[in-house]
């Protein structure tokens, strides 16, 4: 059994995949994931990438009331393939994959900006929701949230 960081490092990978499929991040990530499973073996690369390009294609395909069920699932099934990978090998190999899998989801990681997949709507900075006319407005926060006093408004407004 891993200790709790590698399974932690597991699970961010696992989420890596399936957060970056669909997204302009697809392409390193799954090319960076299939060599680092693959470890030198160019068949077992080959085998991986075609395990992402099926997870892809699942995900893009996936009727809205199921996809995030699906997500949950790929990245469960991605995370448990990262450990059982990282159980497979020696002391050493093991120390060696972990930090190789350390620097592929921190060179993969979105660089200055929000990313979202498919169907998805991602910010980077504040975002406003309103509702006029007796609609209803709503959002999901994940990650931080900060609230403030509202502005003061200009005293021409009222």
């Amino acid at each position: 059994m891993l200790e709790q960081a590698l399974t932690l490092l597991a699970a961010a990978g696992g989420t890596a995949v399936v957060q970056a499929a669909g997204t302009d991040m697809w392409t390193g990530l799954r090319q960076a994931v299939a060599r680092w499973f693959g470890r030198g073996d160019g068949q077992r690369e080959r085998a991986e990438l075609e395990r992402l390009d099926r997870t892809a294609g699942e995900l893009q395909s996936a009727e809205a009331d199921q996809a995030e069920r699906l997500r949950i699932r790929e990245e469960a099934a991605w995370q448990a393939r990262i450990e059982a990978l990282l159980e497979s090998l020696d002391q050493a190999e093991q120390t060696r994959a972990v930090e190789e899998l350390r620097v592929l989801l921190a060179e993969q990681a979105p660089r200055g900006g929000a990313s979202a997949g498919q169907g998805g709507l991602a910010a980077g900075g504040n975002v406003d929701i309103r509702a006029e006319g007796g609609a209803i407005a709503a959002g999901v926060i994940h990650g931080d949230a900060r609230i403030a006093h509202p502005p003061t408004p200009d005293p021409s407004q009222g």
